[in-house]
């Protein structure tokens, strides 16, 4: 074994696996464009909670930068994800609708076929010069049935500094091979995925950390999940900034950048890790029984570096934002900053990984700056991630296909409505073409939420809450059925069975 190569070992396992096809799927040369059209560059910082985020009012002083850049943009208050994790979530930033409508419910799931052209790309069009990019393994599965539509989609482990990636050898469809090897066979698990190719490649990739100084657990940098990829912060935001002044040469563009920091495993560089040595403590929640029931102590800690990963992410930030003013590539650009879904740090819970939807799981900043603007403006009527698409569409003079499920956010062209009705969908054991019988539903009206949680149980529940006068959700209203209540609740099962229609009987 000692003589195996990582390039043996791909031949082996490509011998092994009669799944990758290949398609005409390969992503094309950008065109050489230049326009008056404004760019649109999009920023997704993975599990990235506003409830966290100093921006936002949190107690801790975590995002300066953000602060900074909030001064020239549109910083929306009470914008929420569609789901609580990256499938549902990114595929409803990308589409503009809702994860019934799209379908890409589960963990790995994909958008319905027939709805595959419905998406950022394809309505931009080809007179934009299209970019995706992303760190987390799950957003390039639904990049690959997007690709035909994206003149570049950048490898997943661009920017790293130690990858054992396979899928990217399969240049013609890595979205397949992605999914393959490095998801199926490859995959860093407990047991492994594959108790032969997986174990193979874990000692390869020990190897490959030995030999770069990275086989410790302390002061390792930060790795994309399971993936075999270690990268550093730094040269992450350099690559990305790279890259964006690449394409300011053949504008205009729209670059989708979905970057992992803050998700877990939290890995704040060293300078990072003495922040937020303080006695604040986060109120303690009870554990949920749809928790995991961790520690508060584990919990608060836990929070910390996790506070600590966002403050490196934020420094990054500023300086990737200062460079590029001072480029002259944010003069003609849109910049959107955003999250796919949150993460949760109490009820016994940690991640995202959970039927639960309370909002540190699905409040998500977003901060829009237009060109030339120099003023901050804010916002607080309630939003969603599906309001993202035709507004960036409204501002460059597209029209809004029919399809679209979100509306023109409010300071960009929509009007603020508080008694808009909002959803948030968890369906990832749900059956991806068939009626929704394990979910849980989370519904915001005005000031009211309404979680429905169904199938989990041998009887369906629900939790009621007042967040203008109940921020952390503390106090369910429910039991007391007041007034404001059934409204709300016949319009959720009514919306509920009305997009189950299409699905019902399968």
């Amino acid at each position: 074994m000692s003589n195996l190569s990582r390039r043996d070992f791909l031949k082996l396992a490509g011998l092994a696996s009669g799944a990758v096809a290949m398609s005409h799927l390969t992503p094309r040369l950008m065109r050489n464009q230049t326009s008056d059209l404004p760019n649109i560059i999009i920023f997704v910082f993975d599990a990235m909670s506003a409830r966290n985020l100093s921006l936002y009012g949190y107690e801790r002083n975590t995002t300066p930068n953000f602060h900074k850049f909030a001064k020239r943009a549109n910083v929306y208050h009470r914008h929420r994800s569609s789901g609580n994790f990256t499938t549902p979530g990114t595929a409803s930033l990308l589409t503009g609708t809702y994860p019934w409508t799209h379908r890409a419910i589960n963990l790995g799931g994909l958008i319905a076929r027939d709805l595959v052209d419905h998406n950022i790309f394809s309505a931009f069009g080809s007179d934009y010069n299209r970019l995706a990019f992303s760190q987390n393994m799950l957003p390039n599965y639904l990049l690959g049935q997007f690709a035909r539509d994206i003149e570049t989609i950048l490898p997943f482990s661009s920017f790293g500094i130690l990858e054992q990636i396979y899928g990217e050898s399969f240049t013609n469809d890595m979205s397949l091979a992605y999914r393959s090897f490095d998801d199926f066979l490859f995959k860093e698990a407990k047991p492994p995925s594959s108790l032969v190719f997986g174990l193979i490649d874990q000692i390869l990739f020990r190897r490959q950390q030995a030999r770069a100084g990275l086989d410790g657990d302390y002061g390792l940098p930060p790795r994309a999940g399971a993936e075999d990829l270690f990268f550093r912060l730094t040269d992450v935001f350099d690559g990305v900034n790279s890259t964006i002044r690449d394409l300011a040469a053949n504008s205009p563009f729209l670059a989708y950048l979905h970057l992992w920091a803050p998700h877990e495993p939290y890995r704040p560089a060293k300078e990072y890790q003495n922040l937020f040595q303080d006695n604040y403590s986060p109120v303690r929640k009870p554990d949920h029984r749809f928790g995991d029931h961790i520690e508060y102590y584990k919990l608060k800690t836990h929070r910390r570096i996790y506070d600590q990963y966002i403050a490196n992410v934020d420094a990054e930030f500023g300086r990737l934002i200062d460079d590029l003013d001072k480029s002259g590539v944010l003069e003609n650009s849109y910049v959107v900053v955003t999250s796919d879904h949150g993460q949760s740090l109490e009820r016994g819970l940690e991640f995202h990984f959970t039927n639960l939807l309370y909002e540190p799981l699905m409040h998500i900043p977003l901060l829009i700056s237009a060109p030339g603007q120099s003023k901050r403006k804010d916002i607080y009527f309630p939003t969603n991630n599906v309001d993202l698409l035709p507004t960036l569409l409204w501002l460059v003079g597209r029209s809004i296909p029919d399809w679209i499920e979100g509306k023109l956010l409010p300071g960009l062209g929509g009007v603020g409505d508080m008694e808009r009705s909002l959803f948030t969908l968890e369906a990832k054991t749900n059956r991806a073409f068939a009626s929704l019988s394990q979910a849980t539903v989370a519904m915001i009206k005005g000031n009211y939420k309404l979680i429905y949680y169904k199938g989990f149980e041998s009887e369906d529940s629900f939790e009621f809450y007042d967040l203008e006068n109940d921020y952390e959700e503390l106090n369910d209203l429910y039991p007391a059925q007041p007034v404001t209540l059934k409204a709300i609740k016949d319009e959720l099962l009514e919306k509920l069975d009305s997009v189950n229609a299409k699905y019902r009987g399968r």
